[in-house]
């Protein structure tokens, strides 16, 4: 089958970071099923292996963990789905990627792809929905019937933010106040639903006192969380929740944090089929609710760019735009 690889860690200019290669088409035993990917799309997380994870043995490393496909075999303890289902997935970190022509997968982190979008449009969701639903629903647990209380997300105009924009939108009473700082990606958070939009390259609080914002009760952190952190304090309600899903450098101290008594949250999306945690299926019942408020037009694909085929030059590209950290939504790549 056809798949792109790494041997070794190298920055995306170089053509070695990922490359063409062949490999064998796996098969399906136990819960997994073996699906044949047709869309995929790319993730932060995706740059952040290739850069610091060197496969061992010498052995090809393939990654990507965001996939849509049709179900080509399944294995002799899988219940959910059967062969020629369409399903849509982010995958398992310790387990070979999705940028391959076909892909093993726990059956119990997939769900049932959208049925009115594409493969490609469809790629896009699993794991920016995912991470979303997890840390707002599951982490922080925020009331969804209260209109009396705000959040803000810090960074909502790229993946993840893009999803949790609109799953705030439809399943909250929130304030919803989210962060950019450019036209394009302002546009962007009104038409998904934000009821206002400060410019992060500002402070925080300077922002807020401008737009005569009040103190959110919850903040999410989507990237930079260590260069927003003081002025997160500042401005967080007292007892209010804070999320984050980024790695700040140096550490996270939370300590500044207790004067105003508020709780901390971190989001790993990973974590369930990592640990095979006892409520992993959440996943499936997760990704089979957003498929349901897709196809009932709900909420909407958070597809930014559409970069071709699947092939090592166009993963390259998709690489480099998300690491200049100027990608709006997601981009998505469709068939070998």
């Amino acid at each position: 089958m056809k798949a792109i690889g790494y041997k070794e860690s190298l920055a995306i200019e170089n053509e070695k970071s990922l490359q063409n290669i062949e490999l064998e088409i796996p098969t399906a035993t136990g819960k997994d099923i073996l699906v044949e990917v047709k869309a995929v799309s790319v993730n932060p997380v995706d740059y952040k292996i290739r850069e610091n994870v060197a496969p061992e043995n010498d052995d090809w490393k393939v990654i990507g963990w965001d996939a849509a496909g049709i179900v080509k075999e399944v294995g002799a303890e899988t219940s959910l789905f059967k062969v020629g289902d369409e399903v849509y997935y982010a995958g398992d970190l310790t387990r070979s990627g999705s940028n391959a022509e076909f892909q093993l997968v726990d059956e119990r982190i997939v769900g049932r792809k959208p049925k009115n979008l594409s493969f490609g449009d469809a790629a896009a969701l699993p794991l920016t929905s995912l991470t979303a639903w997890e840390l707002l629903f599951d982490r922080m647990q925020v009331e969804k019937d209260n209109p009396n209380k705000s959040i803000l997300v810090i960074g909502a105009a790229g993946g993840v933010g893009s999803i949790m924009t609109q799953l705030l939108k439809q399943l909250t009473k929130l304030k919803i106040i989210g962060t950019a700082s450019r036209e394009e990606t302002t546009d962007w958070l009104k038409q998904l639903g934000a009821d206002h939009v400060i410019n992060h390259r500002n402070k925080l609080s300077e922002e807020f006192e401008k737009h005569d914002l009040s103190q959110p009760d919850y903040i999410v952190s989507l990237n930079a969380t260590g260069q927003h952190k003081d002025e997160i304090v500042k401005i967080i309600k007292p007892q209010g929740k804070f999320g984050f899903i980024d790695d700040p450098k140096g550490g996270f101290d939370i300590m500044p944090f207790k004067m105003k008594a508020v709780s901390t949250h971190i989001e790993f999306m990973f974590t369930r089929s990592m640990f095979q945690t006892e409520d992993i299926t959440k996943q499936h019942d997760i990704l089979n609710e957003v498929s349901n408020l897709i196809d009932s037009q709900t909420i909407k694909t958070t597809v930014g760019q559409h970069f071709g085929k699947i092939n090592a030059e166009n993963l390259r590209k998709a690489h480099a735009l998300l690491e200049s950290g100027k990608s709006k939504g997601k981009i998505v790549l469709e068939e070998f």
